[in-house]
C-alpha cells in the first residue's frame, strides 16, 4: 500500500455543501499517485468540479482533509496550477490572447515585481505550443471556444507548475485540438508532472488516462484506469439508465 506522503493529492474524509444543506461530496477519500494523468468522472452533478474547487481552497469543506505534496494547499499554491471550465470565465474581459498566457507568470513573481524578458518569452513560447502565438494580439473574447480553451491553457503551462488542475479541457474543441492537448499534456507527465482531469467522453478514458476517479456524490472507487473502468463500477456510477451505457460496458471489457 503506497504512504500517504507518496500521493500527490490525498483527500481524507471530504464532505462539501452549498446552501439549504445540500451536500455535494460526502465522505470522499482517496489519494492520487504523482507523474500520472488522471481522470475524474461520473455524471452531471456528481460533484467533479466541485472536488476541483475544494481542492484548490476555492471553496470551504465542511469536513475532512486535503493536502497536495503532503501540505495544505496555502503552503504549495504556487507548485499548483488551475484551467477552470470556460463556462466560468469572463470572455468580455478587454485582455489579449499574451496577456492571458502572461498571467501563468505572475505567481513566481515577488511583491512589486512585474514580467520580465524571459517571462513574457515563456508566455510566447507556450502560445505557439499550442497553435496560438499568431493571435498573441487578439482580444479573447473574439476567439473561438477551442481557441479560448487554448489560451487557458497556455497559461497554465507558463505557470511550470508541478500538479495541474483541468476542469473539462476537451469541451468545446475540435477534434484536431483535442489530439494536440492530449499529446501535450501526456509529453508534460513524462517530464514529470501530475495532471487531473475532470472528463465526460468515455470512449477516450482508456487511451488518455493512466488512473481513474468515479464519482457520485461518493467515492465509487480510485485505481489504476484497467482495473476501476469495469462494467460494474461504471454501473455503479451511472446508473443502468445511463445512455449509451451498454456501449461503455462491451468497451470496458475488451
Amino acid at each position: 500500500m503506497m504512504q500517504v506522503e507518496a500521493y500527490s493529492v490525498s483527500i481524507k474524509d471530504l464532505t462539501v455543501g452549498y446552501t439549504k444543506g445540500k451536500i455535494v461530496l460526502e465522505k470522499v477519500s482517496f489519494g492520487l499517485p504523482p507523474h500520472k494523468i488522471i481522470g475524474i468522472i461520473g455524471p452531471n452533478g456528481a460533484g467533479k468540479s466541485t472536488l476541483l474547487k475544494a481542492a484548490m481552497g476555492l471553496i470551504p469543506c465542511q469536513t475532512g482533509e486535503i493536502k497536495l505534496f503532503g501540505e495544505p494547499i496555502h503552503k504549495v499554491r504556487r507548485r499548483i496550477s488551475y484551467v477552470p471550465q470556460k463556462e466560468s470565465v469572463d470572455w468580455d474581459f478587454p485582455a489579449s490572447v499574451f496577456d492571458i498566457a502572461l498571467l501563468g507568470r505572475y505567481n513566481r513573481l515577488g511583491f512589486f515585481q512585474w514580467p520580465n524578458k524571459r517571462d513574457k518569452a515563456v508566455a510566447m513560447h507556450c502560445l505557439e505550443k499550442l497553435g496560438m502565438a499568431h493571435l498573441a494580439k487578439r482580444q479573447i473574447g473574439a476567439l473561438s471556444g477551442g481557441q479560448q480553451q487554448r489560451v487557458f491553457l497556455a497559461r497554465a503551462l507558463a505557470q511550470d507548475a508541478e500538479l495541474y488542475f483541468m476542469d473539462e479541457p476537451f469541451t468545446g474543441i475540435d477534434v484536431t485540438t483535442e489530439k494536440m492537448v492530449i499529446t501535450l499534456l501526456k509529453n508534460m507527465v513524462a517530464a514529470g508532472k501530475t495532471i487531473v482531469v475532470v472528463h465526460h467522453d468515455l470512449g477516450s478514458v482508456h487511451s488518455y488516462f493512466d488512473w481513474l476517479v468515479l464519482l457520485n456524490h461518493t467515492l465509487i472507487a480510485s485505481g489504476d484506469t484497467k482495473e476501476v473502468f469495469t462494467a460494474g463500477l461504471l454501473e455503479k456510477t451511472y446508473g443502468s439508465a445511463f445512455p449509451c451505457f451498454q456501449e461503455y460496458s462491451r468497451k470496458s471489457t475488451l
